[in-house]
């Protein structure tokens, strides 16, 4: 089949390099978002879906938004017989759906209905699912939505951070698009619909959802330094300034701490929650590199009782 596919991100790359590889289709052109500000110098780059295409002489296509009529002309031209889609972060008007013969078919990292959204695997971890995955569906007007081609699973392990188990999953999940647009070709693949029972959703987690509460359960706090991790990042407030939260340990048999109470050791620093102690194992303070929690803490020179989540003024009542 020609295909147009239409991606942004680096988790999309895996997905376009298994149609490239393949020897029973041709990527004819690649829709992605235009080139955004990144560094500190802010200039104009070109996404990492757009980089590997041009590396591979494809035609890059980078429309404003896919209702550009300019866009949707040589969508036209080019004539796709479907569009295989992998993150590529904005809605898709009918018009445009209406253009390949054999429709766009999103490549959704979540097992669907679960989690339809912009952020299925950050919810995941979020939630403390034990099983994920990802799923091929045919796009329709609503969100992530259509009927299901085929999934694939995994498991989320008890020290995945987001970005671990979306690695994971891009590189499974872009041998599923390719299979399922070998499928659609041969006609021996039927999208069925979702179920109308477990719908989950999974919105866009803000820098406000990656706010640690030390008064929640030592669970919830590792689940949010790993949901977040690596974007948008967990964070917590020390000397009234931004700490990020890199990695912590659960430490099931220390709950003599208070809520955000730190204690530091030579090479440990624990501090305190709703149940048990976690241990912070690396942070990011405002402005330098991500490091050891024992190192930072040595350099800034924690005070006895001293919290996280408060001021320098804030000092714990440990008795």
């Amino acid at each position: 089949m020609k295909l147009v596919f239409a991606g942004t991100p680096e988790v999309a790359v895996p997905a376009l390099d298994a149609l490239i590889a393949s020897s029973r289709h041709e990527v004819a052109a690649v829709v992605t978002r235009p080139d955004a500000p990144a560094g500190r110098g802010r200039r104009l780059v070109a996404s990492p879906v757009a980089q590997r295409a041009e590396e591979a002489g494809i035609e890059v296509l980078k429309p404003a938004s896919p209702r550009d009529e300019e866009f949707l002309a040589r969508l036209r031209e080019i004539g796709p017989d479907c569009c295989p889609v992998v993150a590529y972060g904005a809605l898709l008007p009918k018009v445009a759906l209406d253009v390949p013969a054999r429709g766009w078919v999103n490549l959704h990292f979540s097992l669907l209905p679960a989690w339809r959204g912009a952020a299925p695997v950050q919810h995941a971890v979020l939630a403390g699912d034990e099983m994920t995955g990802a799923a091929t569906f045919l796009i329709e007007e609503g969100l992530d939505s259509g009927p299901v081609y085929g999934v694939i699973t995994e498991h989320v392990r008890h020290t995945d951070t987001s970005g671990d188990l979306l690695t994971r999953l891009a590189f499974a999940g872009a041998g599923l698009l390719a299979a399922t647009m070998d499928g659609i070709e041969e006609g021996t693949l039927q999208a069925v619909p979702q179920p109308a029972d477990g719908v989950s959703h999974a919105p866009k987690i803000t820098v406000e959802d990656a706010h640690v509460d030390w008064a929640a359960p030592a669970l919830r706090v590792d689940r949010v330094v790993r949901g977040c991790t690596p974007a948008p990042g967990a964070w917590t407030a020390f000397r009234d300034e931004r700490l990020k939260l890199v990695q912590v340990a659960l430490l099931p048999d220390r709950a003599d701490l208070p809520a955000g109470v730190l204690e530091v050791h030579k090479n440990n620093v624990y501090v305190g929650t709703g149940s048990h102690a976690v241990e912070l194992v690396w942070v990011q303070p405002q402005g330098k590199k991500p490091m050891r929690a024992a190192d930072w803490a040595r350099g800034v020179r924690i005070a006895a009782g001293e919290r996280l989540g408060g001021t320098d003024a804030d000092r714990a009542d440990v008795g």
